[in-house]
């Protein structure tokens, strides 16, 4: 990532920017040297593992956007073939109300003999009612709840699927999001570290660096709680 690699280019230069700049009489400015070093290698270390990490879950959320696009799709393609077999299964009940008033055996026969087998089992447990004297019955069978349509059993699992998917994508991109949250804190704690070999004076130059190292520990702090892909 182009935040991980600036930030590492940075410290080394800030680092090299403070062999320049010594205070090599001052036994506090050594001190101060050698904060600074150690800010900057932790910096260094955290700064490479949360880049790591923010595309480790940037890759995941991709990946998980893109199997819920295709569990989605699916989805739709059982929707269709529901409501497909559910147009089927009404044409050919009427077919054979058709021929079942007009008393044409041979006819009502080849209806049953072309319905669904799914739809068989509702049509069977209907004529059991007596429909066509028991003004009560359902008006057909695709009212009972022996009807089943596997099509639309298997589309609503799928969605459920595909929202899972989705949800997972949203979790996972925010993970990235919280690496790079990361990386930008210690960005500002280089900046800070550079602002700080600016000054000659003892008080601003630790006074500024403990300001970073607050921020370091803050992105440690980060670092060891967030989620790890």
């Amino acid at each position: 990532m182009s935040e991980v690699t600036s930030n590492i280019e940075f410290a080394h230069k800030v680092h090299e920017h403070g062999h320049h700049h010594s205070e090599s009489t001052s036994g506090r400015g050594r001190l101060v040297e050698i904060l600074e070093a150690v800010v900057l290698a932790i910096v260094a270390v955290l700064t490479a593992w949360s880049g790591y990490q923010a595309a480790r879950w940037e890759a995941l959320s991709a990946n998980k956007y893109a199997s819920g696009t295709r569990t989605s799709v699916r989805a739709q393609e059982g929707l269709t073939l529901a409501g497909q077999d559910r147009l089927y299964d009404i044409v050919t009940f009427n077919g054979w109300l058709a021929a079942k008033t007009a008393n044409n055996v041979k006819l009502v026969d080849l209806y049953e003999r072309r319905f669904r087998p799914e739809y068989l089992v509702a049509f069977k447990a209907w004529q059991k009612l007596d429909p066509l004297n028991n003004p009560s019955a359902p008006a057909g069978p695709i009212f009972m709840p022996e009807y089943v349509n596997s099509h639309l059993i298997e589309s609503a699992k799928l969605s459920e699927l595909a929202t899972s998917y989705f949800n997972q994508g949203v979790e996972t991109r925010e993970n990235a999001d919280s690496y790079v949250k990361v990386t930008v804190f210690l960005a500002t704690v280089l900046l800070l570290t550079a602002l700080s070999q600016r000054f000659k004076t003892f008080g601003p130059r630790i006074a500024i660096v403990v300001v970073a190292f607050v921020l370091l520990t803050i992105s440690l702090y980060w670092v060891w709680i967030f989620p790890r892909a």
